[in-house]
C-alpha cells in the first residue's frame, strides 16, 4: 500500500499542531483585563481549534501508518516550533536549540535507516 499520502497527512498534522502551540504561546504573552479573556480570546480559541484538527488528522494517519512512524514524524514538531517562534514571535534561535534539533533529526534519520 502507498503510505505517502498518509505520511503527508501526519506531517501536516504536526505543522498544524506546531502553529497552534505558537498561537497559545502568543496568547500567554498578552496581559488581559480579566480571567475570562485569558481563556476566551482569538489566539486561544484558534489554537485549541487547530489542535482538534491536528488530532483528527493524526487519527486518519494512524489508520494506515504504524505508531512508531507517527512517533518519529511527531519529533519534527520541535523543528517547526523553533522556526515558527523565530518568524512569528521574533525569538532567537540559540545554539542549544540548534543542537537539540540536530539530535532529534539525527534520531529520526537513524530510526528510518
Amino acid at each position: 500500500m502507498n503510505n505517502v499520502p498518509f505520511i503527508a497527512i501526519a506531517v501536516l498534522s504536526v505543522m498544524i499542531a506546531s502553529f497552534s502551540q505558537v498561537l497559545l504561546k502568543r496568547s500567554a504573552q498578552i496581559k488581559y483585563s480579566s480571567r475570562i479573556r485569558e481563556y476566551i480570546n482569538p489566539y486561544v480559541l484558534s489554537g485549541y481549534s487547530l489542535l482538534i484538527v491536528s488530532t483528527l488528522l493524526t487519527i486518519m494517519a494512524l489508520r494506515v501508518l504504524l505508531i512508531q512512524d507517527i512517533a518519529m514524524i511527531e519529533g519534527i514538531s520541535y523543528l517547526f516550533v523553533m522556526i515558527l517562534d523565530r518568524v512569528a514571535l521574533k525569538e532567537k534561535i540559540t545554539k542549544g536549540k540548534i543542537v537539540g534539533n540536530l539530535f532529534i533529526i539525527t534520531g529520526i534519520i537513524c530510526f528510518y535507516l
